[in-house]
C-alpha cells in the first residue's frame, strides 16, 4: 500500500495553495511515496548504538593563548594618519550625514 494517497496529495496541495491537475496529483503521489520510502530506509539504518554527532571527526579549537605585549601608543598609531581629531582617525564625511 502506498505511504501517501492521491487524496492526501490533493489535500496537501490545497493547504499549500497549489493548483494541481489530475495527472500532476498522480505523478506527485508516486514521487512522494518514493521519497517517504527512502526516508523510511534511512530511519531503519540509523542504529541506537550510534551516538549523535555534529561532526564525525573530533574537532578542537586550535588557538594560541592571549599574551599581552606592548603595542603602539595612540600617538604612534595616529602619527601616519593624514588627519586626526580627539585621538581618533579623521575621515571624510560620507552619505551626507550630519554631525
Amino acid at each position: 500500500m502506498p505511504a501517501i494517497s492521491r487524496d492526501e496529495v490533493a489535500h496537501l496541495a490545497r493547504l499549500s495553495r497549489l493548483a494541481l491537475s489530475d495527472s500532476e496529483l498522480d505523478q506527485f503521489a508516486g514521487q512522494l511515496d518514493s521519497i517517504l520510502n527512502h526516508v523510511k530506509t534511512v530511519a531503519e539504518v540509523a542504529a541506537d548504538d550510534v551516538p549523535p554527532t555534529a561532526n564525525p571527526n573530533p574537532v578542537t579549537n586550535v588557538t594560541r593563548p592571549d599574551v599581552i605585549v606592548p603595542s603602539l601608543t595612540p600617538e604612534q598609531a595616529l602619527s601616519g594618519a593624514p588627519a586626526a581629531e580627539e585621538g581618533r582617525f579623521q575621515v571624510p564625511q560620507i552619505l551626507g550625514e550630519e554631525q
